[in-house]
């Protein structure tokens, strides 16, 4: 993981604020009405206080990077952790990517994801996929794109192995317990900030 440059962390790299006690849980929605796009790691300190973690070293994300985490973000029910990613340039927030431990990844909890993000946007206006192969890293991923308001939200869900359609339904990763499975995330961006279409199929998979 590379350390960014240049965007002005370094006095909130020193210190970490740990969850303390048992972190009651936020759903993504009362979130994202809590936070406001371009705000600074400051500020998302002063909205959450203990509930946050200060990482001791930023996370890299391409053109952004991510000081400050909240755990137990809960989007149907299933735990998510959210990275708030604040722009190299300008340090304000520029989107949110909310992740769910790879050990606890799996199609039911991605069906379970996909069924809040339906209830509360209806269906989604993209779906893409992407089967295995060497350009993309024998990756399989399915994803879903919801454009509302001018945000984006992504759903995406990733397979590991060769054989990440083994034994899915019409190779539908969401179709059953089937494959293996390394990743599943939500992302939200701010209008622009995503041209929300689908993954060039050539391009190798993107995040950490």
């Amino acid at each position: 993981m590379k350390r960014p440059s240049t965007h002005g962390s370094a006095a909130l790299a020193i210190i970490v604020l740990l969850v303390a006690g048992v972190a009651r849980t936020e759903d993504l929605g009362g979130l994202r009405k809590t936070v406001q796009w371009g705000e600074s790691s400051r500020a998302l300190l002063a909205h959450f206080g203990v509930r946050a973690a200060v990482l001791p070293r930023p996370l890299d994300f391409g053109d952004s990077y991510t000081d400050i985490m909240l755990r137990d973000v809960t989007l149907g029910g299933v735990p998510l952790i959210a990275y708030f990613q604040m722009d190299k340039r300008t340090g304000g927030l520029r989107r949110i990517q909310f992740e769910r431990p790879r050990h606890g990844v799996n199609p039911p909890v991605f069906r379970a994801i996909l069924a809040a993000l339906e209830t509360d946007y209806g269906s989604p206006d993209l779906m893409c996929g992407i089967r295995p192969g060497p350009a993309g890293g024998y990756q399989a991923t399915a994803e879903r794109i919801w454009v509302r308001d001018g945000v984006v939200t992504r759903a995406v869900f990733r397979g590991t192995s060769l054989e990440a359609f083994e034994g899915c339904v019409g190779g539908d990763l969401t179709s059953g317990p089937c494959g293996l499975t390394a990743q599943l995330l939500v992302r939200v961006s701010p209008p622009g900030a995503d041209a929300a279409s689908c993954p060039d199929p050539r391009a190798r998979p993107g995040g950490r």
